[in-house]
C-alpha cells in the first residue's frame, strides 16, 4: 500500500489508517465531528448539498482506447489526458496537507477470476467505512490492472483551470486505472465509480454486467430482477424462502450470477420495521451509517418519514446484516429474468412472456413512468427510458450489453418476462396499483416453473404473450383492458405508448432498426 501512495506522490510520513475495524472508523468520524450515533448504534452523517450523485459531472480521460468504445451520448464527459494528470497532481497536494488519511483496500465482484481490486485514499473515515460495507474483502494482492481511488471530498476544483461544469468531478482514466472524486461528500459516488468501471471492462471478456437484483430458491435455480427506481427490484429480489445473492450490480458469466457488492446501500425514506424488516434491523444497529436522514440529538433517534433533508436517504451496511443471505454471493444461471416496470398508465399486463428480440428490445428501452407530482410541473404520468435499466452506470453503447444478453438468452434458454408492477384498472388517477402479493404470487409461479407452458394470447399492440392462466390471480386481471371500467379507452393509451416507445428506440439507429422484430405496433 506505501508502495502505491509512494507512486501517486502521497507523502510517506502521512499516518495511513489502513483497512481498520468498522468501529476505529466509526469513532474517527465521531471524533473529527463528521458524525453521530443514533441510539441504535449507527452512524449518522449528512452530505451538504449533494444529497445524491452528480450525474452532470462524470468525467473519462479521452484516448485511443476509449474513444471509440465511451457512449459519450450518455452524459459522459471527455477530459484530456493532461488535465486529468493537473487534476491528480493537485488533489494529491491535497491529500499531502493531511496528517492522516483513511485507506482501505478492497475487492469489487465475488467471482474468484472476475473482479477488480479497489484501492482508496480518503481524508474522512465515514467514506472509509463505505467502501468495506460496499466493496468486499480483499481476496489478493494489488496488481496491475487494478482501480486506485483519490477520494479528496471536501476539495474543490477550479472550474476554469480544469474546464467542468462545477467543483464537483468524478473523472476516471483507464490508462493509469484511477479514479479522482472530488467536491461531494455523497458516497453513493465511491460506489458508483467501481461498479461502472466493472460494466466498462467486462464485455470485453463477453460478460454481461446487470444492474439488477439477483436471488435464488433453495434448489439453487436463480432469478435476476431488473428495474428502475421504484420498480420493486429489491423488494421483489428479497422474498420469503429465497436466498439474496444482490439487490443491485452483478455480473453474468459462462459460470452463473456473480454479485458486484460486499453490502447494500438502500433507501430509508419511510423505512419502517413492518414493511421492510431485514432493511430496518440491518440500518439500526451499530456497525451501519444513516445518511442525509433527520436525527433527534436529545434521543438519539432517526426519523425515516422526514424528508427535509432529501428523499433520497440512505443507509449502508454489509451483507452479512442480512439474515436470507447467500454467503457466496453467486448464484448459477438465471432461469428466469424479469424486466419490472411501473406502467402508470395502465396498459401493459401484469406479466408477459419475452421472446429474445423482444427481451433486447425492452432491455435498451428500459422504460417505467414518471408519476404526477415526483417533479415540479409534473401533471400527469410520463414514459421515463434508462437503457438497460441503468444507463448512468454504463459506460459503453447499449447494443454492447444488448449483445450480450441475446447470446446468453441463446445460450442458456434462460425465459424472460415484462412483469407490471404499475397500474391495472386504468392510468394513476383512474386505476390502482397492481397488489404487491399478487405481483409476488405471479414471481413465485413463474420461478417455480408453473407458467412455462401455459396457454398464453398475443397482445394486438404490442406482440407480447400473455399467459391465460395463473393460480391464484384472477384471468381478467391478466388481459388489461378488460380491467378497464371504459374499454374503448384502453386502445388509444396503449398505442400513445407504443408510439413512445418507438420515439424512444429511433435514437438507437441500427440497433433499432435490426431488432424491430421486437418492437409493439400501433395505427
Amino acid at each position: 500500500m506505501k508502495e502505491l501512495a509512494h507512486k501517486y506522490g502521497i507523502n510517506s510520513e502521512t499516518t495511513f489508517y489502513y483497512n481498520r475495524p468498522k468501529g476505529f472508523y466509526i469513532q474517527s468520524a465521531i471524533k473529527m465531528g463528521y458524525g453521530k450515533l443514533s441510539k441504535d448504534g449507527a452512524l449518522i452523517v449528512e452530505t451538504g448539498k449533494h444529497t445524491g450523485r452528480s450525474a452532470n459531472d462524470r468525467y473519462i480521460v479521452k484516448s485511443a482506447k476509449t474513444e471509440n468504445t465511451i457512449w459519450w451520448e450518455n452524459n459522459l464527459n471527455p477530459m484530456s489526458s493532461d488535465t486529468f494528470q493537473e487534476l491528480q497532481k493537485d488533489i494529491v497536494n491535497y491529500l499531502n496537507e493531511h496528517k492522516k488519511l483513511f485507506v482501505t483496500e478492497r475487492s469489487v465482484g465475488a467471482s474468484p477470476v472476475h473482479n477488480i481490486s479497489a484501492l482508496l485514499f480518503t481524508t474522512h473515515p465515514q467514506h472509509a467505512l463505505f467502501s468495506t460495507h460496499l466493496f468486499r474483502d480483499k481476496v489478493r494482492e494489488f496488481k496491475e490492472g487494478d482501480f486506485t481511488i483519490l477520494h479528496a471530498p471536501e476539495f474543490k476544483a477550479d472550474k476554469d483551470k480544469y474546464g467542468t461544469k462545477s467543483e464537483t468531478i468524478v473523472a476516471t482514466c483507464f490508462e493509469t486505472n484511477t479514479t479522482i472524486i472530488c467536491g461531494t461528500l455523497y458516497a453513493g459516488e465511491i460506489k458508483k465509480s467501481m461498479f461502472s468501471v466493472m460494466n466498462y471492462r467486462l464485455p470485453e471478456t463477453g460478460i454481461l454486467p446487470m444492474h439488477a437484483g439477483a436471488s435464488h430458491l433453495p434448489s439453487g435455480e436463480t432469478s435476476v430482477f431488473f428495474g428502475l427506481s421504484g420498480t420493486g427490484k429489491t423488494t421483489l429480489s428479497t422474498d420469503q424462502g429465497v436466498l439474496l445473492i444482490g439487490d443491485d450490480e452483478h455480473g453474468l458469466s459462462d459460470e452463473g450470477v456473480f454479485n458486484f457488492e460486499g453490502g447494500c446501500y438502500a433507501k430509508t425514506y419511510k423505512l419502517s420495521a413492518e414493511t421492510e424488516p431485514g432493511i430496518w434491523d440491518a440500518t439500526n444497529r451499530f456497525g451501519a451509517m444513516i445518511e442525509n436522514v433527520t436525527f433527534d440529538d436529545t434521543t438519539g433517534t432517526v426519523d425515516f418519514f422526514d424528508k427535509s433533508l432529501t428523499e433520497n436517504g440512505r443507509s449502508s451496511y454489509p451483507l452479512d446484516f442480512i439474515e436470507d443471505l447467500e454467503p457466496s454471493s453467486q448464484g448459477k444461471t438465471p432461469s428466469h429474468i424479469f424486466f419490472l416496470t411501473a406502467d402508470a398508465f395502465g396498459v401493459l399486463p401484469p406479466v408477459s412472456k419475452l421472446t429474445k428480440e423482444q427481451a433486447m428490445f425492452y432491455f435498451v428501452l428500459g422504460y417505467t413512468a414518471k408519476l404526477a407530482g415526483t417533479e415540479i410541473g409534473v401533471k400527469e404520468p410520463q414514459a421515463t427510458f434508462s437503457p438497460c435499466f441503468g444507463a448512468p452506470f454504463m459506460l459503453r453503447h447499449p447494443s454492447v450489453y444488448a449483445k450480450l444478453l441475446g447470446e446468453y438468452l441463446d445460450k442458456e434458454g434462460i425465459k424472460v418476462w415484462l412483469v407490471n408492477t404499475g397500474w391495472t384498472g386504468g392510468p394513476y388517477g383512474e386505476g390502482d396499483r397492481f397488489p404487491l402479493k399478487i405481483t409476488r404470487q405471479i414471481i413465485r409461479s413463474i420461478q417455480a416453473n408453473n407458467v412455462n407452458d401455459v396457454p398464453t394470447e398475443q397482445d394486438p399492440i404490442f406482440g407480447f404473450n400473455i399467459p391465460m392462466e395463473i393460480k391464484g390471480v384472477e384471468g381478467k386481471m391478466l388481459q388489461p383492458q378488460k380491467t378497464w371500467k371504459d374499454e374503448s379507452a384502453y386502445t388509444p393509451k396503449a398505442q400513445e405508448l407504443a408510439k413512445s416507445f418507438h420515439a424512444q428506440m429511433k435514437n438507437f439507429g441500427d440497433f433499432y432498426t435490426d431488432n424491430i422484430k421486437g418492437a409493439p405496433t400501433f395505427n
